[in-house]
């Protein structure tokens, strides 16, 4: 503002306006802030234990270590174990002034405990700012966070982002209300359909800490059976833990341990609450206010005090198995959790992986399952479709579904909503020559054509529109579906039934629950919504598109995700069809025709244990640029009863298209190689790769090797 201005607006002997006054009495009034200081230098030491010993949030393994630092005394009341820090890293020896290392750039850690000597000879830098008075990180955490990075080679600083959710300080100031006190001892209820399901409640009732497989029966009451296990637990006076893989599980045992507990008496950790309703959630569990948690993969470091049971369901969905580094799988955090804290432990499933079939044969659990009248009386009619029925059946070489699976859903819909399983979401996600068979590709790029709509093709690679296609080996320019997806299948049943409604569930809009009334509802796996009453039927198509991956978990894979959409349907008494379109000689069909996970599971994991496969062993993934991957397999001290296995090229991913965790960069050749050891050395195996990483690190300038511990893929 200029003096003319300035004169002006003051009034004629220059006096300031009256606003301009009262806010300058306003800013003498206020309280001064205090700046925080930079390198506190010349400050004085805290009197006792003058030494921070510090995690920073450093992720690189060759940093995988406490920091000392010095302790101002103005933070000596605030910095406690397991609070929020700031301090300053990476100052060299030579920035000393006046007793105090400083430099370096301002940088996140927990500070880990207080001590009264450092084992650093030279000057320490001092704490910079204590976060947050509030403490977020016991030693129960610390040391479950310390041995997850120990089993999968990753760093500590890594594995805490995954157990500590980001800071809310709105939600630090809100308080945690008392904890209520323990509700009294559940009744078995629907555990009395298992063989020991009534004395598993009452062991932990009681205060016992048993482990069982449960292999649960087909129906919507797992998430009662799991809220039923927790109350017993809180009726012990103890915590009680429950993953899920996703949202829509979350919010069914959410909603089961309201019925049960009534409401306040335990967490939702899920993604879809928001940052700080989240942190809020967290924070109430961590200060005990809460002893009951559910939520998805990122609740498995959950700070329950006095944990009393573990549980986990479904823990062969691909989302309990970590994105993020050190890409720890949820059972695996729980097992541990277990082994730590010396506490109950309930791994629940419609189906059984592998794994789990391991606790049982070890002895380290109990299986928990129903007799086989009772899973006769539970579970629907299940009928196949193989590649001789569809040979002799004139309807589906016009169409696409057999006789059979179209009469199946003419009865069902005479009763109640019909699922179809589709093992692909789209239209038509993949396209051959009708004469010749040979695959549909994209002139520009060679890669998969696609009919995303009646009529349009597409390139599932660069997305140019094809327009005029031919095959260029034969010369037709007719075209048949190799793969048909979820909108196509949608499109044709509605046609065969006009008058019924057809919804889709799928990656673009997954329905959590449909009516009871008669319906066609199309669903990829894992997205069946649940029906009212139980759908009447199911048909799960192209069941080969699903055994044919090239996976060592494929047959186990498709089990699980049949038995999951099969499990929705009624009873065989009260009319529930399943028809399974694929060979019924091959082991995964037969085991869902008589409803036998278990059997599958077990005869599974004989034949790992003949080839030497995970779980009997332990395997590591070492994936990279071709000359890194050889550097680095040559240089890693492997435990003597170790075996390489390749290294073998993977596939070139194009650009634009999606790419799994840990694969190579779009256009880039990497090879994987794998590298098996015998039970009993997989702390051997991590531990050599782990130092290996870290002193590549040091050295700097190399291509990029990824190290993936328990890879759930091996081909």
């Amino acid at each position: 503002m200029s003096s003319e201005n300035g004169q002006r607006d003051g009034g004629a002997d220059g006096a300031p306006p009256e606003q301009l006054a009262l806010i300058r009495e306003s800013v003498r009034g206020a309280k001064v802030p205090r700046a925080k200081p930079r390198t506190w230098r010349g400050a004085a030491l805290a009197k006792e234990l003058p030494v921070a010993r510090v995690l920073v949030d450093k992720g690189v393994l060759h940093l995988d270590r406490y920091f000392d630092y010095a302790v101002p005394e103005e933070l000596d009341e605030q910095a406690q174990p397991g609070v929020r820090v700031r301090v300053r890293f990476g100052a060299g020896r030579h920035r000393v002034r006046e007793g105090r290392r400083e430099g370096g750039g301002l940088i996140d850690g927990f500070l880990i405990e207080r001590r009264a000597e450092s084992d650093y000879s030279g000057p320490l830098a001092a704490l910079a700012q204590v976060v947050s008075p509030e403490p977020v990180l016991s030693e129960e955490s610390l040391g479950l966070a310390r041995a997850v990075a120990d089993r999968y080679a990753g760093s500590l600083a890594d594995v805490l982002q995954l157990a500590v959710p980001p800071r809310s300080a709105r939600a630090e100031r809100r308080p945690s209300p008392e904890p209520p006190p323990p509700p009294p001892p559940p009744e078995a209820g629907p555990w009395t359909r298992y063989e020991r399901g009534a004395a598993f409640i009452a062991s932990l009732a009681a205060g016992g800490t048993p482990r069982a497989v449960w292999n649960a029966l087909p129906g919507p009451r797992w998430s009662e059976e799991l809220a039923l296990a927790v109350a017993a637990t809180l009726a012990s006076g103890r915590g009680a833990l429950v993953v899920v893989p996703d949202g829509r599980a979350a919010a069914r045992v959410d909603a089961a341990l309201t019925a049960q507990l009534g409401r306040g008496r335990h967490a939702l950790l899920t993604a879809d609450a928001g940052p700080e309703k989240r942190y809020g959630q967290w924070l109430a569990v961590r200060r005990g206010a809460v002893r009951a948690v559910v939520g998805t993969r990122a609740a498995m470091f959950a700070p329950v005090r006095d944990l009393g049971l573990l549980a986990i369901w479904d823990d062969g969905d691909d989302s309990h198995s970590e994105p993020h580094a050190p890409q720890p799988h949820a059972r695996d955090v729980l097992l541990l959790r277990a082994a730590l804290d010396k506490c109950a432990f309930l791994l629940g499933s419609w189906s059984c992986t592998v794994e789990a079939a391991q606790l049982v044969e070890s002895g380290w659990a109990r299986p928990l399952v129903a007799g086989r009248e009772q899973v006769r009386r539970s579970a629907a009619l299940v009928r196949t479709v193989g590649d001789g029925d569809l040979a002799r059946d004139e309807a589906a070489r016009a169409a696409r579904l057999p006789t059979l699976a179209w009469q199946a859903v003419r009865d069902g819909l005479r009763h109640g909503p019909v699922l179809v399983q589709v093992p692909r979401r789209g239209y038509v996600p993949r396209l051959a020559c009708a004469t010749c068979r040979a695959p549909a590709r994209c002139r520009h790029c060679s890669g998969p054509l696609e009919a995303r709509d009646a009529g349009a093709l597409w390139c599932g690679w660069c997305g140019r529109e094809e327009a005029a296609w031919h095959c260029p080996e034969c010369g037709s320019f007719r075209l048949r579906a190799q793969v048909v997806g979820a909108r196509r299948t949608a499109e044709e049943l509605g046609r065969a039934f006009p008058a019924v409604p057809v919804r889709t569930s799928g990656r673009e809009q997954v329905l959590d629950t449909v009516p009871g009334a008669p319906a066609l509802v199309v669903s990829t796996p894992g997205a069946e919504p649940v029906a009212e009453g139980g759908y009447a039927a199911a048909l799960l198509l192209d069941g080969w598109a699903m055994l044919g991956r090239p996976d060592l978990r494929a047959g186990e894979d498709a089990l699980r995700r049949w038995l999951g959409a099969a499990a929705l349907v009624r009873p065989q008494q009260e009319g529930g069809t399943v028809v399974v379109v694929a060979e019924p000689t091959l082991r995964p069909v037969q085991a869902l025709v008589r409803w036998d996970p278990v059997g599958h599971a077990v005869r599974e994991l004989a034949e790992r244990a003949e080839l030497g496969f995970p779980p009997v062993s332990r395997m590591a993934a070492v994936s990279g640029p071709v000359e890194a991957v050889a550097g680095f397999l040559a240089t890693v001290e492997l435990p003597p009863d170790a075996e390489v296995l390749g290294p073998v090229p993977l596939p070139v991913v194009a650009a634009g298209r999606p790419r799994r965790t840990g694969g190579p960069p779009p256009g880039e050749r990497w090879e994987r190689a794998l590298v098996r050891v015998p039970p009993g050395s997989g702390s051997a195996l991590a531990a050599a790769l782990k130092t290996a990483q870290a002193a590549r690190m040091v050295r700097g300038g190399g291509e990029p090797v990824r190290i993936r511990i328990d890879p759930p893929d091996i081909g």
